[in-house]
C-alpha cells in the first residue's frame, strides 16, 4: 500500500510538471506494468488522450496540456512547431485545427488524429529549446517555419510581437536566414525584413492594421505607427511630408468629450505646422482608394 501511495504521488507531481500529462513510457520508468497502466485506465485514473499519451484524474486539458500531449504522442526528438509553436510563443494567436509536431527526419512514426506532422533534418542543430515545460521549436526557427504560410502584415505582427517580448536577436535571425536562403518561409521574411524597423509599426487594432494594409495595397510609403508630436501620441505619421492620419473608429471617439479632445489635437498640431487628416472606419474599408489618394496628394508634393 505504502508503493502504491509513493507511485501515485510520483505520477501526480510528473504529471503537474507537465500540465496534467503523462506518456505510457514515462508510466513505465516510474514502476508501472502494462497491467498496472490498463488498470488506471479503466478506473477512470488515466484518461487516453493519445495512443501511450494520458491526461492524470481528468479529461479537460489546457492548451498547454494539449500541446504537450501531441509532442508526447509524436516520440522521441519530437517538439512543438509552425503556428502552434507560434501560439506557445505568444507570436500569433491560438488557432483552430492540428497542432502542429515537427520531428526528426526519420520514417515510421505513425500519423495521430489532431496532429499535423512535419520532418525535419534540423532540429539537432540548436532549432530547439524548452518553454514552459513543452519541446518546441526556438523562436527564430518558429518565425522561418509560419513565413512559409504568413504574408505581409501578419509576418510583420509575428516580428513585432518577438521584439516586444524580447525573443528574437534580429541578427541571428538574418543569420539563419543567410544560411539557408531557399528554405520555404526565408525568401518572405527575407522580404519582410529588408523594410523592417523594429516596433515601428506596431499597432493597438484592428481598424490600424486594415489602415496599414491599405498603405500597402496603394504602394503607399509605411507610416511611423503610434508616436508622439508635440507631446501628442498619433495614429500614423509621415514626417518629411508632416503629415498625420487618425483613423477614427466609433467606439473610440463617440462620447462628447472624446470629440473636444479630438479637435482641441488637431489645433495644437496644425498650429505646430502638421496637416491632419481622419478617416473613419467605413471611409477605410469602404472607399481605400479615395483614402489612399488623399493621402498621396499630400506625400508625393
Amino acid at each position: 500500500m505504502r508503493r502504491q501511495l509513493d507511485i501515485d504521488h510520483s505520477i501526480a507531481a510528473l504529471a503537474g510538471r507537465r500540465h496534467g500529462v503523462i506518456s505510457r513510457e514515462q508510466l513505465r520508468g516510474l514502476g508501472l506494468s502494462p497491467a498496472a497502466i490498463d488498470h488506471r485506465v479503466r478506473a477512470g485514473r488515466l484518461h487516453v488522450i493519445h495512443r501511450g499519451v494520458y491526461s492524470v484524474g481528468h479529461r479537460v486539458l489546457t492548451i498547454e496540456g494539449r500541446w504537450i500531449a501531441a509532442v508526447l504522442a509524436s516520440g522521441a526528438g519530437a517538439v512543438l512547431s509552425h503556428a502552434s509553436a507560434a501560439a506557445a510563443w505568444e507570436l500569433r494567436p491560438i488557432g483552430a485545427g492540428a497542432i502542429h509536431v515537427t520531428i526528426p527526419a526519420t520514417p515510421g512514426r505513425a500519423l495521430r488524429t489532431g496532429i499535423r506532422l512535419h520532418r525535419s533534418k534540423m532540429l539537432a542543430l540548436g532549432h530547439s529549446t524548452v518553454h514552459h515545460a513543452i519541446p518546441i521549436t526556438t523562436p527564430v526557427r518558429t518565425l522561418v517555419d509560419i513565413a512559409a504560410t504568413l504574408k505581409g502584415r501578419q509576418l510583420e505582427q509575428a516580428l513585432d510581437r518577438a521584439e516586444q517580448l524580447r525573443l528574437v536577436d534580429f541578427a541571428e535571425l538574418a543569420q539563419a536566414l543567410a544560411a539557408r536562403p531557399t528554405r520555404p518561409g526565408s525568401p518572405s521574411l527575407q522580404a519582410v525584413l529588408s523594410r523592417y524597423t523594429a516596433g515601428s509599426t506596431v499597432t493597438r487594432s484592428e481598424l490600424e492594421e486594415r489602415f496599414l494594409a491599405l498603405c500597402d495595397d496603394h504602394g503607399l510609403p509605411r507610416p511611423e505607427t503610434n508616436t508622439r508630436i508635440k507631446g501628442i501620441e498619433v495614429d500614423f505619421v509621415w514626417r518629411d511630408a508632416r503629415l498625420i492620419v487618425e483613423v477614427d473608429g466609433y467606439a473610440y471617439h463617440r462620447s462628447p468629450a472624446a470629440f473636444e479632445r479630438d479637435r482641441e489635437r488637431d489645433v495644437i498640431l496644425t498650429v505646430g505646422g502638421w496637416q491632419v487628416m481622419r478617416f473613419t472606419y467605413a471611409q477605410i474599408t469602404r472607399r481605400p482608394a479615395w483614402v489612399a489618394a488623399a493621402i498621396w496628394a499630400r506625400v508625393s508634393t
